[in-house]
């Protein structure tokens, strides 16, 4: 189960339940990590789905790895990457909806809004791209180099826009998560960045493993910036992505008791787990439609519910359950949530994230400027 990824023929997998995913904390290694995190089958921890979908915390994380002794500043890399997630996090916290358009400047040179066919059809004749998108489909996951690659060839070489191809990706991640996925294809694109990110067929080959040449890649970077559309990339198709919803009955709510409401961005087994309360996975038809995702995300979602006694799923708006308890004359603070800016207009009590940076709130205009915040709390709490 701990081998994920022994050679890279080998598909990861993502299984449910809870104790495999605190088996898999365990054998985070922030050495090797930050020495191989860049390769397609680099010391990476393959946790990102559980983080997104709320079942386990970056602050869990970064506990973990320093209470293995590990000092912070050998350790950097990886508790980088951790303020990476709250830090895009804190983005949408200020940004708002505004998280959806350019956030910095406008992205330049834009031909379109669409889909680039070759990306979506896996067929833009870099093996290694093409490989990894097939097996996209089929895990749901993509290495974070792999999604910047995308990014770059589709934005940067296909001219296109950035929102629509990161809708399509968000739509098909297990880990989907708006706010990194948003951030991070703007980051490529050069609309949340000081200038666009372009890859190579040689960085590709060196980090995949693959020795391809003779393709529309293969060119020096500073070559790229300056290329004309390749053949490939030049047809579009309409993004049309639609969620499938299980069906549910009514669940039954005993509003003499609190409720507490799950959703696709927390599934946390330990939230108020010892309480008496309700417990609902709230699958709302209206964010679904907003943000839609694959029924294999559906699934993951689902399957890891089960983590949860005593779970009941709805198919349904908040305000059906807000009415239950207005019906009874029981005040809506009742409705308890944790606090995320995808559902901010949740009726009732809110909790806070278990955040490992709860001070370093805001908008910061880089991540470094918020890494700086970030790192003399890591000192002083030494």
């Amino acid at each position: 189960m701990n081998e994920l990824f022994t050679s890279h023929e080998n598909r990861v997998s993502f299984p449910t339940d809870y104790d495999s995913t605190i088996e898999r904390i365990d054998t985070i290694d922030p050495l090797k990590y930050g020495k191989t995190r860049n390769f397609i089958d680099g010391a990476v921890t393959y946790l990102s789905p559980y983080i997104s979908r709320g079942v386990i915390s970056v602050k869990q994380l970064q506990q973990s790895v320093l209470a293995k002794g590990y000092p912070p500043h050998m350790a950097e890399k990886f508790l980088q990457e951790l303020a990476w997630r709250e830090y895009f996090q804190r983005v949408w916290q200020a940004k708002g909806d505004s998280l959806f358009q350019d956030l910095k400047q406008p992205q330049l040179d834009v031909l379109h809004h669409q889909l680039i066919k070759a990306i979506v059809e896996a067929n833009t004749g870099i093996g290694a791209i093409d490989k990894s998108i097939r097996e996209f489909y089929e895990t749901g996951y993509l290495h974070n180099h792999v999604r910047m690659y995308i990014a770059s060839i589709t934005c940067n070489i296909g001219k296109a826009h950035w929102s629509a191809p990161a809708q399509w990706m968000y739509y098909h991640l297990l880990d989907g998560d708006l706010a990194s996925n948003t951030c991070s294809w703007q980051w490529v694109a050069g609309a949340f960045s000081s200038k666009k990110y372009y890859c190579n067929q040689e960085n590709i080959n060196r980090f995949t493993h693959t020795h391809q040449v003779d393709t529309f890649l293969d060119s020096p970077v500073e070559n790229l910036e300056k290329t004309f559309i390749p053949d490939r990339l030049k047809s579009t198709i309409l993004l049309h992505l639609k969620t499938t919803l299980p069906d549910s009955k009514r669940p039954s709510v005993d509003t003499t008791k609190p409720t507490l409401i799950y959703n696709s961005y927390n599934l946390d087994p330990l939230w108020r787990k010892d309480e008496k309360a309700n417990r609902i996975l709230l699958l709302e038809p209206s964010h679904f439609q907003k943000f839609p995702v694959s029924e294999k995300v559906i699934a993951f979602v689902l399957n890891l519910s089960k983590n949860i006694p005593n779970i009941q799923l709805m198919v349904g708006e908040v305000s059906e359950l807000e009415k239950l308890y207005v019906a009874s004359e029981v005040s809506t603070k009742w409705l308890i949530s944790k606090e995320h800016p995808a559902f901010n207009y949740y009726p009732g009590q809110r909790d806070a994230r278990d955040w490992v940076y709860p001070e370093v709130s805001g908008y910061y205009n880089s991540f470094f400027s918020y890494w700086k915040k970030c790192e003399k709390l890591i000192k002083q709490s030494l």
